[in-house]
C-alpha cells in the first residue's frame, strides 16, 4: 500500500481560546476576540509530505477479546454522586467539574478523595487556590480526615507530577485546572494555551498510570466553563454543580459522560456538615401547608431517570401603576412563560393583558421542560381566579399554542412517583397508559376545557 501523503498547508491559530482557521481573519470565529490569530505550521509554498507508516501501542485486537477488568467502575461510597457518574469513578478516566464560586464544589470532591482514601488506598488532593491549611481546615470540618488522604498546594504542572509520582495515587482532585501553568507551554497562567497544556499532560499521565484525575474548572460570568473549547473534549466526564446561594440544595449533573448516561442528576444539601446527599429530594421542591392556596400548583419532572415533585407558584396582581404589565420569571423558562400566558388568556378565557404575572419554582430547582406547561397555566389561573386547586392533585403535560395537551415522555414513573408521595389526583395528557393504585387520573386533551371545568 504505498503511503498516505497528505499536504501541508499554513493554519492560524487564535492565541486566546486556541481555535484555528485555515485562512487569516481579523476576528477568531470561536471567541470573537480581535487580532489575535497568528499563522503557525506549515510552509507558504504548500509542497507534500509523505506519512510512512510507524510504530504503534499494541495490536488491533477483535472488540470482544479487550479486558474489562481495569475499566469497571468503581463506586465513591456517594451515592448521588455515583448515579451522576453511572456507578462510580472509572480508573484512568478524567473529569471535569466546574461551577460557581463558593457553590461547594471543593467540599464536595474532598469527601469523595475522602472515601476513596478509606476504600481504595492513597488519593492525593491538589490546591493551587488556597493554602493546605486552609484545606486542612475543612476537612476537620467536614470530617475528611484520612492517613490515606495526602494534600499539596502547587501552581507547577511539574511539582503536580513529582507528587503523583511520589504519592501513587488512584486519584487525584487538582483544584483548580486554571491556577496549574505547564513552564514548557508560553501564555499567560490561566489562559487557553495553558489550560489545554496542562489538562493534555495530566489526562495522558491519568490514561498511562490508570489513574482517575478530576479537575476543578471555573465559570465565566454567563456560566459557560471558562477556558478553551478543546478541555470539554479531552476529558471523559463533564460535570456542573449547580444551586443558588441563598438556597441549600446543590444539584450535580452530567452534560458529557464517556461511562454513563448523560442526563442523569445528583442532589445534595449544603450545611455545616459539608454536603450531603440527598437520596428523595421531593419533599425539597414543595412547600408545606395547612390549607391550599391560590396561584400554587404541583408537577412531576424527569431528571434523567429520576421523577421529582416540584412546586409552582405564581401571582397575578392588577398593575395601577400603568405602563406595560410585568413579568418576572424564577427558575422557569421566561420565554415559555410568555407563550402560556398567552395560551391561558386566548384559549382558557383568563384575562391578563392589564396584569402583572410572577411566577416561581420553589426551593431554588429549575424547571425548564415542556412537561411543567400545565402545571405553569392552572398556577396562573389559579392566581388570577382567587381560586385554589383541589388538595392532592399534580399536573403535567406540554401545552401547545392551540390550547392542546401533549403527552410527554416517563408518564409511568411521573404517575408512579406522585402516588408514593400520597398524592389522589393527576391531571395528564390523553392515553397515560396504566395508572397506580390509589390514583385517580383526570386525561386532559384541551387547556381551555380544563380551566372551564376547574374555574
Amino acid at each position: 500500500m504505498p503511503p498516505t501523503v497528505v499536504k501541508s498547508r499554513p493554519a492560524h491559530r487564535c492565541s486566546e481560546c486556541g481555535a484555528t482557521s485555515p485562512r487569516w481573519v481579523g476576528r477568531c470565529p470561536e471567541c470573537q476576540a480581535w487580532g489575535t490569530l497568528s499563522e503557525v505550521g506549515g510552509g507558504a509554498s504548500g509542497g507534500l509530505r509523505a506519512v510512512a507508516p510507524g510504530p504503534v501501542s499494541g495490536r488491533a485486537r477483535p472488540i470482544a477479546q479487550v479486558e474489562l477488568e481495569g475499566s469497571r467502575a468503581v463506586p465513591t461510597g456517594i451515592g448521588e454522586f455515583d448515579r451522576v457518574l453511572g456507578g462510580g469513578l472509572v480508573p484512568g478516566a478524567v473529569l471535569l467539574v466546574a461551577g460557581e464560586p463558593g457553590v461547594g464544589k471543593s467540599t464536595l470532591l474532598l469527601e469523595v478523595a475522602h472515601r476513596v482514601a478509606e476504600a481504595h488506598g492513597p488519593t492525593l488532593v491538589v490546591s493551587g487556590e488556597e493554602s493546605a491549611a486552609q484545606v486542612r481546615l475543612r476537612a476537620e470540618r467536614i470530617g475528611a480526615l484520612h492517613p490515606h488522604l495526602f494534600l499539596a498546594a502547587e501552581t507547577e504542572l511539574s511539582a503536580v507530577l513529582s507528587h503523583v509520582e511520589e504519592v501513587n495515587p488512584s486519584l487525584l482532585v487538582l483544584d483548580s485546572v486554571q491556577t496549574v501553568r505547564s513552564p514548557a507551554v508560553d501564555g499567560t497562567d490561566g489562559g487557553a494555551t495553558q489550560v489545554r497544556a496542562v489538562a493534555s499532560a495530566l489526562t495522558g499521565v491519568a490514561k498511562a498510570r490508570g489513574m482517575t484525575v478530576i479537575l476543578v474548572g471555573h465559570v465565566t460570568k454567563d456560566g459557560a466553563i471558562a477556558g478553551p473549547r478543546a478541555l470539554e473534549h479531552l476529558v471523559d466526564v463533564v460535570i456542573s454543580f449547580d444551586g443558588e446561594r441563598h438556597s441549600t440544595l446543590r444539584l450535580v449533573r452530567a452534560t458529557k459522560n464517556r461511562f454513563g448516561p448523560a442526563d442523569e442528576i445528583g442532589c445534595f444539601e449544603i450545611g455545616d456538615g459539608g454536603v450531603v446527599g440527598v437520596p428523595d429530594p421531593s419533599h425539597l421542591f414543595v412547600s408545606k401547608r395547612a390549607a391550599p392556596v391560590a396561584g400554587s400548583s404541583v408537577t412531576v419532572t424527569m431528571e434523567g431517570s429520576r421523577p421529582l415533585l416540584a412546586e409552582v407558584q405564581a401571582l397575578v396582581a392588577t398593575n395601577n401603576g400603568g405602563g406595560s404589565p410585568r413579568r418576572a420569571v424564577s427558575g422557569l423558562d421566561p420565554q415559555r412563560l410568555a407563550m402560556i400566558n398567552a395560551v391561558v388568556e386566548r384559549r382558557g378565557g383568563v384575562p391578563l393583558g392589564g396584569s402583572d404575572v410572577f411566577a416561581a419554582s420553589v426551593g431554588g430547582v429549575r424547571i425548564l421542560e415542556p412537561a411543567a406547561d400545565m402545571a405553569v397555566a392552572l398556577a396562573i389561573a389559579s392566581s388570577a381566579k382567587d381560586k385554589a386547586l383541589p388538595v392532592g392533585m399534580v399536573a403535567f403535560g406540554e401545552v401547545g399554542l392551540s390550547g392542546e395537551v401533549r403527552r410527554v415522555g416517563g408518564i409511568g414513573r411521573r404517575l408512579a412517583e406522585a402516588a408514593r408521595q400520597g398524592y389522589t389526583l393527576a391531571v395528564v395528557p390523553p392515553d397515560p397508559g396504566p395508572v397506580p393504585r390509589g390514583l385517580r387520573v383526570v386525561e386532559v386533551p384541551d387547556l381551555g376545557a380544563l380551566l372551564n371545568r376547574l374555574f
